[in-house]
């Protein structure tokens, strides 16, 4: 029964945290924008830089050998 005088205080601070935690998210705009972070996912990846030494010869390193 003496677990009661620990167990509830700290689960009134831990509920007191989760709370402030949500509230400090929703003021700093974390739930803002739901969707549009789910549409990166179907965009293309920016094609890499080419290396300029790499044309000097003309070919295309992505070629297959000939």
């Amino acid at each position: 029964m003496e677990i009661l005088y620990i167990m509830i205080p700290l689960g009134l601070v831990l509920v007191a945290f989760g709370l402030w935690a949500f509230f400090w998210a929703t003021g700093t705009g974390q739930f803002d924008d739901l969707d549009s972070p789910g549409w990166t996912v179907l965009e293309d990846d920016k094609a890499p830089p080419r290396d300029e030494s790499d044309a000097q010869d003309g070919s295309n390193p992505q070629d297959p050998p000939r």
